[in-house]
């Protein structure tokens, strides 16, 4: 059921229209806020929608480092898989010739 939830990050009020639940909402509302103010901390003057920009800058890197590492753990599971065939095919050969 798409619903409208109210939420205010750095000061403005928006209204969120989706069907995921408030409290998940109300979290990503307060996630995007705290980035923010950890961007505008270390900045001596910036306007909200430059701080909103560069937060989703942040974000989006955040992401694409988070895939890249997915994707390596990926590639290693793989690497390590195809040892392990490897292995138990050699052993089963060996197994077998004895």
């Amino acid at each position: 059921m798409i619903k409208t939830i109210e939420v205010e990050i750095y000061g403005q009020r928006y209204a969120i229209r989706g069907d995921a639940d408030d409290v998940y909402i109300r979290r990503l509302a307060l996630f995007v806020e705290d980035q923010m103010k950890r961007l505008a901390g270390g900045m001596k003057t910036a306007t909200p929608a430059k701080l909103a920009v560069l937060t989703a800058i942040n974000l989006a890197h955040q992401l694409f480092e988070s895939e890249k590492k997915r994707a390596q753990g990926e590639a290693d599971v793989d690497r390590r898989m195809e040892t392990l065939m490897e292995s138990i095919e050699e052993q089963i050969s060996t197994s077998l010739f004895r």
